[in-house]
């Protein structure tokens, strides 16, 4: 498959990647870095909206998974606490209902809410969702997400007892609602689950096409290998100019053939997890459910894998730096440690790779 970025796609990019080096995420959380979750700073939010960033996929803007990923992937290398993909994806959900629910998508892409999109875990228990006349009855407990706390609401996505795919909108403060903050190692991102047990009303859920969960749970495993991309090119780009500053014997240390095959091959596995993963942004914007199925497995398994080596990497040329608070590494390698094992874990996506 020949594939290239077109030229907005790039500006796009370096636009975003401009905004990101000016308000710096990892420079905003270290001073709170002891106090507390990670949250989302006002300015990041009123750049998603001013910028359009979270209709990107609506059908008035016409955007495609390939700019949105360009995107994530810039959030990624800066550390940023916006759950950018979350957003984006529930707009688009949104957006496409003929139901009152509806007008959450301009509410979100305006800013008057945020409304993430929430999944049970590929690898755990599912939802349990009930058509009762009017009212849905949904219960069960959501996949680790990021920013819950920041949320107005949520966009649950569930398939009920009789095979019915749903979209359900739960407001963060309702009874039978309950966000339970984790403990992860990722200290750039806040992290919750949602524990649901509610009846939500006919003007609060709506029913979608069948495939749409399937559809939703892959774009999420895509997003969050994109993000741990994102991390692994800044680690790659710190780790080759860390090797050419150290001097060791005299001479800087990038100069051993021994650190030289460590940075060649985190450029190498960074650039193959590069390539898989716009294989995946293709077929997600396709309609083939096989070839996206296959082509998102194969990206988040390689790409789950290589960007944890580059971590591990990364940490083996810094020596005994890297180890410190201080220097930015850890933070980089917690982030692309907890994007590994979300939204299925290297070792499911091989599972389902060799079951399909």
């Amino acid at each position: 498959m020949d594939f290239a970025l077109s030229a907005e796609q790039e500006d796009l990019a370096a636009s975003e990647r401009a905004w990101l080096a000016k308000h710096d995420p990892i420079a905003a959380l270290r001073p709170t870095i002891d106090s507390g979750p990670a949250r989302i700073p006002d300015t990041a939010v009123r750049h998603i909206v001013e910028s359009g960033l979270i209709a990107l996929l609506t059908g008035d803007t016409g955007g495609t998974h390939v700019d949105l990923a360009v995107l994530v992937e810039e959030h990624g290398r800066a550390c940023s606490t916006v759950p950018l993909a979350e957003l984006a994806l529930a707009t688009a959900e949104l957006d496409k209902l003929d139901h009152p629910l509806a007008a959450l998508a301009e509410a979100n892409a305006g800013g008057a809410a945020s409304v993430p999109l929430v999944l049970a875990s590929v690898d755990g228990a599912a939802f349990a969702a009930e058509v009762r006349g009017a009212e849905l009855r949904i219960s069960g407990t959501a996949a680790p997400a990021t920013a819950l706390i920041d949320a107005t609401g949520f966009l649950v996505a569930a398939t009920t007892s009789n095979g019915t795919e749903v979209l359900a909108h739960v407001p963060s403060v309702n009874e039978g609602v309950g966000t339970r903050r984790l403990e992860t190692l990722d200290l750039t991102r806040s992290w919750s689950v949602l524990e649901l047990d509610l009846t939500v009303a006919a003007e609060r859920w709506a029913t979608v096409p069948t495939g749409t969960v399937s559809y939703l749970e892959d774009a999420l495993a895509f997003y969050r290998k994109m993000d741990a991309l994102g991390a692994a090119e800044r680690l790659v780009a710190q780790t080759v100019e860390y090797a050419g500053q150290r001097t060791q014997f005299g001479q800087p240390i990038g100069g051993f053939q021994a650190v030289k095959h460590h940075c060649a091959d985190m450029a190498l596995q960074t650039e193959a997890s590069r390539a898989s993963l716009w294989a995946a942004a293709v077929a997600l914007d396709g309609t083939d459910y096989g070839r996206r199925a296959t082509a998102v497995s194969a990206a988040a398994a390689y790409a789950g894998d290589a960007t944890s080596t580059v971590a591990s990497i990364a940490l083996q040329v810094h020596g005994g730096i890297g180890f410190t608070w201080e220097h930015d590494l850890h933070l980089l390698t917690r982030r692309i440690k907890v994007d590994e094992l979300l939204n299925g874990s290297v070792s499911w996506h091989r599972r389902r790779l060799a079951s399909a």
